[in-house]
């Protein structure tokens, strides 16, 4: 594994910092928060039309740009930093990569070149808080996560007209405002038991969706009522006709939800490792600026033994992160560590910034408070961290049932 940048990857940070840098401040941050989408159309135009984001990942055959998931996490680490609030990552990192694995040609070639334009937003909607589940982060996603045959989550039933969906699903990422929504759905009852992903136009008859108050107002979330919407079934496979094909579909599902799952652990890592950065930037430039009897606070030693820990945590994450998104191309499941290691780095900077920056730290006005929400919210979303590192231990047989059990 080479860690240097290449030629590409250099200019992509340093151009997409640059439009950050102009487009992203703590004003325009706040105005698009107050927006009803929860985040800057423009801007998202200028991504996803200037510099492609959103197609980063996606093969030239579908219009994307064809590079790998190195060079999205790369792209999604300078996002973090700046705290951007937009629909990259329900678009590139959740929803386009199911279509990729699961959809039908027409499928792909009818939606993949409008989510690599950024013309078409799309969300993957989860029942209940089972995000963690579904994309196999803290454990297995086999089981009835999605609605269990009964009262609850999202049910899906054939028809003479087609697939309907009834239910809801809340904490869906940009869930209230994406144009397409990829649902995952029970289907099947109690003897044929399976979930299967289903594509849901965002205004679509009986789907009524509200944006809901997050913890992390940066990552805007949604709730997706399902009354009677039809939906198209994402893949060719007739889950109606045989057992076997109903086993096959389910398995297929189950396991592209892995798979991005561990994609979108790396992402997150870099962007956590991003956020980290960039917080532990301001608060040495802080404490270089406030003095304290006669002195800059940051040339106390306990002050400066504090920001060092970071600095060193910091660095760590960035590495995990670094060899998660080049480990996911060579078919290695480590982006929940990594994603671990980035949230905890994430915490401990935030957590620092707001005690150093004194009383100013703790106000509203100051971003300090939006950091540590980022990390909470990521791991109230993703995690938690001691569950991401369990399930490593797990993947990595650590540990024998024996031992656990004592």
């Amino acid at each position: 594994m080479d860690t240097r940048l290449t030629a590409e990857q250099d200019e992509i940070r340093r151009t997409l910092r640059e439009l950050l840098s102009e487009r992203c401040g703590a004003g325009e941050l706040r105005a698009a928060l107050d927006t009803p989408a929860g985040h800057d159309p423009d801007l998202w135009a200028a991504l996803a039309g200037r510099l492609g984001l959103p197609g980063l990942a996606l093969p030239e055959a579908y219009g994307g740009v064809g590079c790998s998931v190195t060079e999205l996490a790369l792209a999604c680490e300078e996002v973090g930093r700046a705290l951007v609030p937009s629909p990259l990552f329900a678009t590139a990192v959740l929803a386009a990569p199911l279509i990729l694995a699961l959809g039908t040609e027409a499928q792909r070639a009818g939606l993949l070149p409008r989510l690599a334009a950024g013309t078409l937003t799309a969300a993957l909607a989860v029942p209940g808080p089972a995000v963690t589940t579904a994309l196999a982060l803290t454990g297995g996603n086999g089981g009835t996560w999605a609605g269990g045959g009964r009262a609850g989550g999202v049910q899906a039933r054939r028809g003479t007209d087609g697939w309907r969906l009834y239910g809801q699903a809340d904490q869906v990422l940009d869930g209230h405002s994406a144009g397409l929504l990829v649902v995952a759905a029970h289907t099947g009852g109690f003897a044929r038991s399976r979930t299967l992903l289903f594509l849901v136009a965002g205004d679509a008859q009986g789907v009524v969706r509200t944006r809901q108050t997050a913890l992390d107002a940066t990552r805007p979330q949604g709730r997706v009522q399902l009354r009677d919407a039809a939906a198209e079934l994402l893949g060719e496979t007739d889950a109606d006709a045989d057992a076997d094909a109903d086993a096959d579909a389910d398995g297929d599902v189950l396991r592209a939800l892995a798979a991005v799952g561990d994609t979108a652990a790396a992402v997150l890592a870099a962007e956590a490792v991003g956020a980290a950065d960039r917080v532990l930037e301001r608060t040495v430039e802080y404490v270089g600026q406030r003095e304290q009897f006669g002195r800059p606070v940051g040339s106390f030693q306990a002050v400066k033994h504090r920001l060092a820990d970071v600095y060193v945590a910091v660095q760590a994450a960035r590495s995990a992160a670094c060899y998660a998104a080049w480990a996911v191309a060579q078919g290695e499941t480590v982006g929940g560590l990594a994603l671990a290691q980035a949230l905890e780095a994430l915490r401990c900077a935030a957590g620092e910034a707001i005690q150093l920056h004194g009383g100013i730290g703790f106000t509203w006005e100051h971003e300090a408070h939006l950091y540590f929400k980022r990390a909470a919210g990521d791991e109230l979303l993703f995690g938690p961290v001691h569950r991401l590192r369990d399930r490593a231990a797990e993947r990595a047989g650590l540990f024998t049932r024996e031992e656990v059990a004592v």
